[in-house]
This record gives structure tokens, C-alpha cells and sequence, in this order.
């Protein structure tokens, strides 16, 4: 027996008041009626032949108003977690100059000290792994890892006493 197929257009006037009454913006509303349109003939299997087309299509217009408002919220609240890292804190010259300085002791490291501490620090592999990659013990790692961290903190100290001022001494 072939379905009788839909005839919406008879109710697209209502469908649009409702969706403005939802969303107060003509185009939003018409999107809205698109969507519940789309989601109807997805869903039209769902349809109990002999009850009132217009309530259904009025129900999955209200659901697609319902998940746009979340999807929207959801979107909100990401994006406003997001903005506090760069509305709060502005960019610092300091920091930038500070990262520069940190990355030129890195560069200036021994090839074999910068790859293991690369290996382990910024990619976050364990000893045995960064081993296991430079095909070296692990206790070589270690030591590698355990020698460019001492040299970046010398140079760290070599730069903020650099920076440091003697107050109350005499120039002789």
C-alpha cells in the first residue's frame, strides 16, 4: 500500500508564526522552519498515519529550536572559557623577551642534550621511550636530560644576575 505522502505546505504559515514566536528574528525563524522541515521527512517513518500532522511538525520544530539553543549555550560557554586567557592577560613584552632568552639557551644547548630534552620535556615521552628512539640506555638519557637542565639553569642564573643592580655600594 503507498504512503500518502505529506502535505506540509498547508501548514508552513503556522509553522513560521510559531518558529518567529520562537525566535524573534525572520531569518532565524525561516532557518528554523527549514530545519524541523528537514528533520520531518528524516523522521517521517515515525509518523502515525491518522493523527494530526500539524502538532507533529509543530513538536519537531519546537525540539530543533530546543537543540539550537543548546548547541548555542554549549558554544557560548566554550568560547567565554576560552576568552579569559586573552582578555585577562594581555600580552607581556617581558614574557615574549623572557621566551626568546629561553629558547636561545635551548638552541644553544649540545645536539645530543637538546634532542633528549626535547624528546622528554616538550613531546613528553618517558626515558625508556626517548632511549628506545636515540638508540642509547636509558641512564644516558638521564644523564643527557639531567645535564641540559643544569646548563639551562646556569644560564638562568647568569641572566637574572646580569639584571640585578648593587645598591649602597661605592664605585672605588
Amino acid at each position: 500500500m503507498p504512503k500518502k505522502p505529506f502535505k506540509v505546505d498547508t501548514h508552513l504559515p503556522d509553522l513560521r508564526r510559531y518558529a518567529l514566536a520562537l525566535t524573534r528574528r525572520g531569518d532565524d525563524a525561516e532557518d528554523l522552519v527549514q530545519e524541523a522541515l528537514a528533520r520531518a521527512y528524516d523522521r517521517r517513518a515515525s509518523f502515525r498515519v491518522g493523527s494530526a500532522l500539524k502538532p507533529w511538525l509543530m513538536a519537531i520544530l519546537r525540539h530543533a529550536f530546543i537543540d539550537g539553543l543548546r548547541a548555542r549555550n554549549i558554544r557560548q560557554k566554550n568560547e567565554a572559557a576560552m576568552e579569559p586567557a586573552s582578555a585577562v592577560m594581555p600580552p607581556n613584552q617581558e614574557d615574549a623577551v623572557r621566551l626568546a632568552q629561553v629558547r636561545r639557551a635551548f638552541l644553544q644547548l649540545p645536539d645530543e642534550q637538546r634532542e633528549a630534552l626535547h624528546l622528554v620535556a616538550i613531546e613528553g615521552l618517558t626515558y625508556p621511550e626517548a632511549a628506545q628512539i636515540l638508540g642509547i640506555p636509558e641512564g644516558t638519557v638521564l644523564s643527557r636530560v639531567s645535564r641540559a637542565r643544569h646548563a639551562l639553569r646556569e644560564r638562568e642564573s647568569e641572566t637574572w644576575a646580569s639584571h640585578l643592580k648593587i645598591v649602597g655600594r661605592r664605585n672605588d
